[in-house]
């Protein structure tokens, strides 16, 4: 008789379902093992190194529910901002309102308009504003009646500049002695861009310091543009003084100006807009 295989019946089935079982558990924890441990490559290291990625994957971020007080509302936008707009009063409307804007008055006609125009209770200052050709234009103008503004001048000394040191400048015009210039180059900065700085050209500088000093409280001005800009800005009297007066202030002024050196000129006061002279 040969051999003869026994085979016992149950116990193959269940082995293959132990196998199927434990093959079951094996992939689950491999899925696991992918999900938990993200494995990242980092810039620098070496093949084959691997760093744990630490913190949620970006598939959990994106299913992450947005919290409801926080859902429909947007990032502000900016807003732009503009430069607000400068209202001017309606007594200042009525007075520019009679102004011809493309005219250029003569001399007798813009003082007379002048003072049609003002509205103000007190004695505005009248203005004389002039666009030159360039810039540097400076000079001196005798006033033949005075501004109506008192002038201070003073007399540079060592006691002076030792008060300019500290800062305290109480003067509209400074006269020197040729000698005392020395001692002011240490004060220049100062008194350089503040148009005080005494000049010969201006007629500052003078042997003769107390006659100068006459001179300018009398009505000599001097004048000169902005720094920039080549305007020049002159106070020529009050709107108290009578139309004479102003007439020959502002004439002294073109005249010392040069009428080939300006470009345009406008009258005004304090208070008023600014009306165009025909030169």
């Amino acid at each position: 008789m040969g051999k003869v295989r026994v085979k016992t019946i149950g116990i193959e089935e269940a082995e293959e379902a132990e196998k199927k079982k434990a093959k079951v558990k094996k992939e689950a924890r491999l899925a696991e093992s992918r999900q938990a441990k993200k494995l990242t490559k980092v810039p620098g290291m070496k093949g084959g190194e691997r760093v744990k990625a630490v913190g949620p994957t970006e598939e959990e971020l994106a299913n992450v529910p947005i919290p409801q007080e926080n859902k429909g509302l947007e990032t502000p936008k900016k807003t732009k901002s503009y430069k607000k707009a400068r209202i001017r009063s309606s007594k200042y409307q009525a007075s520019i309102s009679q102004i011809d804007k493309n005219k250029k008055y003569s001399l007798p006609e813009a003082i007379e308009l002048l003072k049609k125009i003002k509205y103000s209770k007190f004695d505005e200052t009248v203005e004389l504003h002039i666009n030159t050709t360039d810039l540097g234009v400076s000079g001196i103008v005798m006033f033949p009646h005075g501004t109506g503004k008192e002038i201070k001048v003073a007399i540079a000394d060592k006691r002076l500049i030792s008060e300019i040191e500290k800062g305290k400048i109480d003067f509209d015009v400074l006269i020197a002695e040729p000698s005392m210039m020395p001692f002011l180059g240490k004060v220049a900065r100062i008194l350089g861009p503040r148009g005080l700085m005494p000049n010969p050209k201006n007629g500052t500088v003078s042997d003769e310091p107390e006659e100068t000093v006459r001179k300018f409280q009398s009505g000599q001005i001097r004048f000169r543009t902005e720094n920039n800009i080549p305007v020049i800005h002159l106070s020529v009297g009050k709107t108290s003084f009578d139309d004479k007066k102003l007439s020959e202030n502002i004439t002294a002024v073109i005249s010392a100006v040069n009428r080939e050196r300006i470009k345009k000129i406008t009258l005004s006061s304090t208070m008023s807009p600014g009306i165009r002279l025909a030169v």
